[in-house]
């Protein structure tokens, strides 16, 4: 027995010592609320203990199902978000152990006032455990700070689990968590390496798109001002974040194409709001190294449903079904010691809105030059490059773009959304200025909705009768759309259009976004 201790301690012996000699997968995990079968009174209601078919059984596949894709993963250290506590993430340890991938080290926060807290598994030694509490005596959940001692280099890991945009969740709340984390960032040694990592609930460009009924904060975010994901309203580029100052980071989001850039749906949209982000440390060429390019989101097929839905935990018809694995997709990186690897720059070609029209995406980003902001209504605009061009559509990516203003843009991706051409993927390079803007119009006569070259314009000074959803002007009739309810006319009222966008929602039609675009005439 004593002979066999042995061999078995030097065989992990020798495992760990030999195992980074090339690198190590760093990946994140939500793995949607993982509870245990004790009754502590801070469950969720459907994780009561024998209540909604929540039993050992479920809890069983549950298990099963986690260690399953932690196995095939094969990651080295796993941050995890939605465990219950230490009880359960030990029947997930011994449970892995059983399946023959061990994670012999694994820390937790422990905050009384939450359901869940956030976690680490390792296969390498933890150093150095503790909580960086956002605020006293709330559900707000801590940020789980760990050293993992690589070859005995120290990285430090920052786990997080932000507050969700639901139940009043401002983005002050999130915001509340970057200032903590900033702080303790702030204490550390310039040279120290270390990686941010976790669900922070926002998209990794969430100061272009963030939602009107969150924003409580003028704008400002915890993901992109706080953590410094962005510089001068821009995102931070690989090439950049080597000669960036301490504090700032790059979302390796980034390394992805914009289409590939989610690993989570909300209200049936792809978002990524789970993030891996770093610093210049591991791109300077000492120690440890992100290894370039292995940024990736873990997704076999057994992870999707044969819609292509995210197989989540199932739960309806207030029970669970046994089922399924979790709504979020995990993601990794690869780090190493060997100095980083800079890539050349991404091509960028020049081009033409006219272009945009010419293929349903971009393989490579488009440089458009002196794109004028003819219409912009929230964060949707149309731009044109000239008085006689094409124009197209900035779907949710136009906040900070003025009407009025020339710009130089780069267009990441484009769509097609029911027939209508979209850009939703943007970064603005130069404001060129002010520009007069009744030139960039079309008038009645040049209004032909079965002309598609004319998608995507704006016409002004508009004159017809509201009939059932249609506009009549002379012998023609326009389907038209307002994009609030509250605006729509009484039948037969007549109309002066002010901005009318000519749209596409399966057919043509014209689209008015606000209560300014048209006025009712006697």
């Amino acid at each position: 027995m004593l002979q066999y201790a042995m061999i078995k301690f030097l065989l992990l012996f020798i495992f760990t010592i030999t195992l980074f000699a090339d690198s190590i997968k760093i990946a994140n995990y939500n793995v949607q609320n993982l509870f245990d079968m004790h009754r502590d009174g801070g469950e969720y209601k459907e994780y009561v203990p024998s209540m909604h078919n929540w039993t050992p059984r479920i809890l069983e596949i549950k298990l099963n199902n986690i260690s399953d894709v932690i196995c095939d993963m094969d990651a080295d250290v796993i941050a995890l978000q939605e465990i219950e506590n230490s009880s359960i993430l030990e029947q997930l340890q011994k449970k892995l152990k059983r399946v023959g991938c061990p994670y012999p080290y694994s820390a937790i926060t422990d905050n009384k006032n939450s359901s869940i807290e956030v976690a680490l598994l390792s296969r390498l030694p933890l150093k150095n455990i503790r909580e960086l509490l956002v605020s006293q005596g709330s559900r707000d959940r801590p940020i789980l700070e760990a050293t993992v001692m690589i070859d005995a280099h120290p990285l430090i890991l920052f786990v997080n689990h932000w507050k969700s945009k639901s139940n009043n969740g401002q983005e002050s709340r999130r915001v509340r968590y970057a200032k903590v984390l900033a702080k303790r960032l702030n204490r550390l040694n310039s040279n120290q390496e270390y990686i941010v990592i976790g669900d922070f609930n926002s998209h990794y460009d969430e100061y272009q798109r963030m939602d009107k009924r969150v924003n409580d904060t003028q704008g400002k975010t915890g993901i992109n001002h706080i953590l410094k994901t962005i510089d001068n309203h821009t995102l931070i580029t690989e090439s950049e974040i080597i000669n960036k100052a301490k504090g700032y980071h790059y979302n390796l989001w980034l390394e992805l194409n914009p289409s590939q850039r989610w690993n989570y749906k909300f209200y049936n949209n792809r978002v990524g709001i789970d993030h891996i982000l770093l610093p210049a440390t591991l791109f300077d060429g000492k120690g440890i190294e992100y290894q370039n390019n292995s940024f990736s989101i873990f997704k076999p097929n057994y992870l999707f449903t044969k819609k292509g839905w995210i197989a989540s935990w199932q739960y309806s018809g207030s029970r669970h079904k046994g089922k399924g694995y979790s709504d979020h997709l995990p993601i990794y990186a690869e780090f190493d010691f060997k100095p980083y690897q800079k890539e050349k720059a991404k091509e960028v070609k020049r081009g033409t809105i006219e272009q945009l029209y010419e293929s349903d995406a971009l393989d490579k980003p488009l440089s458009l030059d002196a794109c004028i902001v003819i219409l912009k209504r929230g964060k949707n605009a149309i731009i044109k490059q000239s008085k006689s061009g094409r124009a197209v559509y900035l779907y949710a990516v136009a906040k900070d773009l003025i009407e009025g203003h020339s710009y130089d843009l780069q267009i990441n991706e484009i769509k097609y959304y029911n027939g209508l051409k979209e850009v939703v993927d943007l970064m603005l390079l130069a404001d060129r200025g002010e520009v007069a803007l009744d030139s960039y119009y079309l008038q009645t006569q040049a209004l032909n909705p079965h002309n598609l070259l004319l998608q995507n314009q704006v016409f002004t000074n508009l004159r017809g009768i509201y009939k059932k959803g249609k506009l009549e002007i002379a012998d023609k009739k326009i389907p038209i759309y307002f994009k609030r309810k509250n605006l729509i006319p009484k039948d037969g009222s007549k109309l002066k259009i002010l901005y009318a966008h000519l749209g596409y929602y399966r057919k043509p039609q014209l689209v008015i976004y606000d209560q300014r675009d048209f006025i009712l005439e006697r």
